[in-house]
């Protein structure tokens, strides 16, 4: 452009290309569709789709452009848009995200360690298993410097494995203070992680027992599967699959890593399972002791001299006796005996005097599988220490050598507990009598309560209620005038002077028992006297006789006793 004159340089800064300037009309409708059949995750080639396209538009009459021209402004949509609807999410993560930059730098040796299982691409022949297979192997990986503490091999990824990986790493070196796990069945187990606040495998129960890890005070943190900036083992495992896998001692057991990359001379033969473990543990070794790593707490030494070089300056926790105990047995969850606290395992039955005091509850016991006689490690849900119970063989039904051993052990458990017991209570019946508080006998009377009979009959029940009432709501009387007063006097006299007057009983029962008994007599066929006779009659026609006959109808003759 220098030699150009200045005023031409702004038109030779237009682009220079040439081609169609207007584009082909393009229904929306038939973008619509192109789009939706080409941006799926089948991906569809789309010179495919835009046949289809072509029969769409005759059908619907959409008018459409050429194939290239529907190609370019296909290309025009965004990068990511176009991996995503094709490629789905995790090939978006690779490509269009950065991934995040984790620094190890942060921790020191043996403080964080994560942890996973590795399938190894090579035929192993399992000692009693008919058929060669792939076997897994889990590993416990130093987040600082990258070296592998401590691996196991099974058939499959089982809680005892990690167990067993777990505790090489304990025993060699020490207890980390953090550990990185996937939320798989197997490091998710409650023996192992169990009562983690944040362990969100399967259902939380009370009665889970606290996991081997948990006891020890490990922070257990859980990562994505298959993500490699959580969990740097995995890309050890990417080394050991062509250093350890495709061992030339491996010749003809590996597999292949996928289905469509298998050998020439796949199953041609199986590895030993001791030959195996050993070209495992040779390629480990060389692994931790490679040189010239460029990890950025290496500096280009090996993960064995960065480990080395911290963990000489770094505080390690190391695990006590009772805590080896965690890591070294099996453990499993029993419920003791309601009965006599005996625990059950597996046929056999252990027993031990703390055993009363957890009669029919669960707890957790830790065990040799491969010396089940040399007893039991019993321990609360909370992972506290009880003791030791041993085992309680079975004697012969007809063995009277084994019967007076257990008479003998049984007596002398007896006499120890009533030794303990003399021992303890300091006080006897005796004294227990002279200290007694004796109540003082009460002289005053009780007075007696009124009880009111409730009927069945609702509408007799209601009378005598009415009738209650009338009498507790009745007036009270008038004071008499001189007059009337007088003329009350003169009656009063006059009754008081005449001698035949029969006077009436005190009470109403009283008087329906004088009547009941007149009623007796000429039911009888007796003759009573002329006055009684007037009485009974006027007697029978009060209110109060009607009320008396329905209580002794209700008591029956018991009513006439009180």
């Amino acid at each position: 452009m220098s030699c150009r004159d200045r005023t031409d340089w702004l038109p030779a800064l237009v682009p220079h290309n040439v081609g169609r300037v207007t584009l082909r009309p393009c229904d929306e409708k038939a973008w619509d569709f192109i789009r939706a059949d080409y941006m799926r995750p089948e991906r569809p080639t789309f010179n495919s789709c835009y046949r289809r396209l072509e029969k769409a538009a005759v059908k619907h009459g959409w008018q459409i452009p050429s194939e290239r021209t529907l190609h370019r402004r296909m290309n025009k949509i965004s990068h990511e848009q176009m991996i995503l609807k094709r490629f789905g999410v995790d090939r978006w993560k690779q490509e269009c995200y950065p991934a995040q930059e984790r620094d190890r730098s942060v921790f020191t040796a043996l403080e964080a360690v994560n942890a996973d299982g590795h399938k190894f691409d090579v035929f192993v022949a399992w000692p009693g298993v008919e058929k060669p297979h792939r076997v897994m192997m889990v590993a416990f990986q130093d987040l600082y410097s990258g070296k592998i503490l401590g691996w196991r091999v099974d058939r499959t990824e089982n809680k005892e494995a990690v167990r067993l990986a777990f505790g090489d790493v304990v025993e060699e070196y020490g207890i980390p203070g953090h550990c990185y796990l996937d939320n798989g069945r197997a490091f998710a187990s409650k023996w192992l992680t169990g009562r983690t606040p944040n362990r969100f495998r399967f259902k939380i129960r009370d009665e889970d027992p606290s996991g081997i890890m948990t006891d020890m005070g490990v922070n257990i943190h859980w990562t994505l599967p298959y993500a490699g900036q959580s969990k740097p083992i995995e890309r050890a495992f990417r080394d050991m699959c062509d250093d350890i896998a495709k061992d030339p001692r491996f010749a003809g057991a590996w597999t292949g890593n996928t289905v469509a990359n298998k050998p020439e001379n796949h199953g041609e033969k199986a590895i030993p399972l001791e030959d195996f473990i050993q070209v495992v543990e040779e390629g480990i070794i060389e692994h931790n002791a490679r040189a010239g790593r460029r990890a950025k707490c290496c500096h280009g030494r090996s993960f064995d001299e960065t480990f080395r070089e911290s963990y000489e300056k770094s505080p390690i926790r190391k695990a006590t006796e009772i805590q080896k105990r965690l890591y070294l047995l099996a453990a499993e969850g029993v419920r003791a005996s309601s009965r006599d606290g005996t625990l059950k395992l597996m046929g056999n039955r252990y027993w031990s005097d703390f055993l009363l005091d957890h009669k029919g509850q669960n707890i957790v016991i830790r065990f040799d599988p491969q010396n089940m006689h040399s007893g039991l490690h019993v321990y609360r849900l909370d992972g506290d220490y009880l003791g030791f119970a041993d085992i309680q063989e079975a004697a012969g039904f007809n063995s009277v050598e084994k019967s007076q051993e257990h008479n003998r052990a049984r007596k002398q458990k007896l006499k120890a507990v009533k030794a303990q017991i003399d021992a303890d209570q300091k006080m006897g019946i005796e004294d227990v009598v002279s200290y007694m508080a004796v109540p003082e006998p009460n002289s005053a009377p009780l007075d007696s309560k009124v009880v009111v009979p409730i009927f069945n009959d609702q509408a007799r029940n209601r009378k005598i209620m009415d009738t209650m009432d009338a009498a507790a709501n009745r007036p009270e009387a008038r004071p008499l005038s001189d007059s009337q007063q007088a003329h009350m006097d003169a009656i009063t006299a006059e009754i008081e002077d005449t001698g035949n007057v029969t006077k009436l009983p005190e009470t109403a029962k009283q008087r329906f028992k004088k009547a009941h008994v007149l009623e007796g007599l000429i039911e009888g066929g007796q003759e009573i006297g002329n006055e009684d006779a007037l009485w009974l009659g006027q007697y029978k026609t009060s209110h109060e006789y009607k009320i008396q006959t329905d209580m002794l109808q209700e008591f029956g003759e018991m009513y006439l006793q009180f």
